[in-house]
């Protein structure tokens, strides 16, 4: 391939790691703060790792693996609801390449750019219900207590079609790996007065940051 065809890969490589790095920090930033500001899914959330973990041995570094949080089907649909209501890529563009109809009827012409928000789709009444605004994992969970599926172009965090992020089972993985180990040793408690809301970017990072107050977790 050459030199520059090596530099290309290794540049391409180096730019999915950041990007993904920054999206992933924000998705877990959400995701605390969602959990400390909800007890009962918290409380239900740790229940399912004693019910899971009750079995292992003593030190949480032994039930990290894929296998064991995988079956964390509640923790699961805590994280998806969180990327629901706040995606870490907030809105996103395509590009026509040929004339095209749109689903709403509206024709547009080639070098046509649109844009849409990721943000607002994730909490649509129309597509989620009266209770789009709403935190609850629940959602996510059939009636068998499974992870109900729902299509990518529903739940857009991950991109749909052919666009579709092709890190996205990594993701999840890593993202629960990581809850799992801070939810199971310590309790997240918002700083009082702390202000939280959302920096609209590229990546939706919080304003100012996420101020909390860790107590270790004897589970």
């Amino acid at each position: 391939m050459g030199q520059k065809g090596d530099k290309f890969l290794r540049d391409s490589a180096l730019n999915l790691l950041v990007a993904g790095r920054d999206s992933m920090s924000a998705g877990l930033s959400w995701f605390f703060w969602l959990v400390a500001t909800h007890p009962s899914v918290e409380s239900k959330i740790l229940e399912e790792m004693k019910g899971s973990f009750a079995s292992k041995e003593a030190d949480w570094r032994s039930v990290l693996g894929m296998n064991e949080v995988s079956k964390l089907v509640y923790l699961h649909a805590a994280i998806c609801e969180s990327l629901r209501l706040f995606p870490p890529v907030p809105y996103l563009h395509v590009c026509a390449i040929n004339p095209d109809i749109l689903p709403s009827g509206h024709r547009i012409n080639p070098n046509t750019k649109l844009y849409y928000s990721l943000y607002a789709m994730g909490r649509m009444e129309e597509t989620w219900g009266e209770d789009c605004l709403e935190f609850k994992p629940e959602r996510w969970i059939s009636e068998e207590g499974g992870i109900k599926h729902i299509p990518s172009y529903k739940f857009i965090a991950f991109s749909t079609g052919p666009r579709s992020c092709l890190g996205k089972e990594t993701t999840m993985i890593e993202m629960k790996m990581v809850a799992t180990a801070v939810l199971w040793n310590y309790q997240i408690k918002v700083v009082e007065s702390h202000s939280v809301s959302p920096n609209v970017s590229v990546v939706l990072h919080m304003e100012h940051g996420l101020k909390v107050r860790l107590t270790k977790r004897f589970v």
